[in-house]
């Protein structure tokens, strides 16, 4: 069946396409660019603030990590009157910090006491979150996912905002797509012609680099979008997993019928908990724990990161607060989850390049550059045709 041809002799699906094109960029322009451009600059936030924070390294020592009731005892010390959120264990030549949060003013606050791992010694206070203070990532990232506006009215004019992208990421390769597969056209849509006047190659600019950039800026946007709405996130894993529906955050609980037994051993529960999970692995790039449990029937959960550099490869161990009994839950390891359960871990490296080590970030960096200027040169095109 012929498509239907408007009197120019272009169907009305083009037509349409085209249209959709246009107006749709130009609405989302501005958030698309200020998204890509934020995303761009955070692909190597970790390895900039490696750089400019030699602080948050230590000397490699021949005897291992104090347990994490050391580390606890000397934060305490420079943060007194609260309560540790988060300790996180690096690699071998990373520093611990212990995490605080509050509230000043009724604004959040938080703060990273930096340890060194082999003797607890104090290195840094450092507060990322509270009045007077301002962190250059933190900035960026808030840009990123919320355009700097409170979140609760920025991540949906993101969310929202990243949809149009893969609209018109889809409608883009429709336009893009030659009639004719000569060498002529071949040479417009897969060639920039830099010899050409400026409209020629801003227009190259824009179509060429558009396409090439197509499938990675995809997966960017995808995965951007699992962070925007809950339902685009349940919607991959019912995807992805072949019709599971996926349950909110959940972990084991402890068993409350234990909750008076007498805790006799020489060390802590969390420190016993951390020595027994030390045994059961043999690669740590990183770790993170909760200190203090708020619940009665909350569990000890011990997440350990096998890669120093990516956070998907990563496996979590759980105990009964009350027996350090080992618990266990489905999708909690990478090494034994479900492919859904693997993908979702995966989410966040595939979304800043890091699943490809430093080639994907790299790539990851480009791929945000040519995102942020779709818009810039799908602007340009469009107002060199009014003229």
């Amino acid at each position: 069946m012929r498509e239907k041809k408007t009197k120019k002799g272009t169907s009305l699906f083009r037509k349409t396409n085209d249209w959709l094109h246009l107006w749709l960029g130009l609405a989302s322009g501005i958030i698309v660019f200020i998204v890509s451009i934020t995303g761009c600059i955070y692909t190597f936030q970790r390895e900039i603030k490696d750089a400019l924070e030699p602080w948050r390294f230590v000397e490699v020592e021949a005897q291992g990590f104090v347990p994490p009731s050391r580390l606890l005892d000397t934060a305490a010390k420079y943060m007194p009157g609260k309560k540790a959120s988060g300790l996180t264990y690096s690699d071998a030549t990373g520093a611990a910090a212990i995490g605080f949060v509050g509230k000043e003013n009724g604004k959040r606050t938080f703060s990273a006491v930096f340890l060194n791992p082999y003797t607890g010694e104090y290195l840094r206070t450092q507060q990322v979150l509270g009045e007077g203070t301002f962190d250059f990532f933190r900035f960026v990232i808030d840009g990123h996912r919320a355009l700097w506006l409170p979140y609760e009215i920025g991540r949906p004019i993101v969310g929202v905002a990243t949809l149009i992208f893969v609209v018109l990421l889809i409608t883009g390769l429709v336009m893009w797509w030659p009639k004719r597969w000569n060498k002529s056209n071949r040479d417009k849509s897969f060639k920039i012609k830099w010899s050409g006047r400026f409209k020629r190659v801003n227009y190259d600019l824009h179509n060429v680099l558009g396409f090439y950039s197509l499938l990675l800026a995809l997966a960017l946007a995808i995965t951007g979008l699992v962070y925007s709405f809950t339902w685009f996130d349940k919607a991959v894993y019912f995807v992805a997993s072949g019709g599971d529906i996926k349950e909110g955050h959940h972990h084991p609980h402890s068993d409350l019928a234990n909750k008076d037994l007498e805790w006799t051993a020489a060390t802590s529960p969390l420190d016993s908990a951390w020595y027994a999970t030390l045994a059961q692995v043999d690669r740590v790039g990183g770790m993170y724990m909760t200190p203090y449990l708020k619940d009665e029937d909350d569990s000890y959960e011990i997440l350990i990161y096998h890669n120093a550099d990516s956070y998907y490869d990563q496996s979590a161990f759980f105990y009964d607060r009350y027996t350090l009994e080992p618990l266990e839950m489905d999708g909690s390891k990478f090494s034994e989850a479900k492919f859904a359960d693997r993908l979702e871990m995966m989410n966040y490296d595939i979304h800043i390049g890091a699943i490809g080590g430093l080639p994907g970030k790299l790539l990851a960096f480009f791929i945000s550059l040519i995102c942020a200027s779709l818009p810039i040169t799908g602007f340009l095109v469009w107002w060199n045709k009014r003229k």
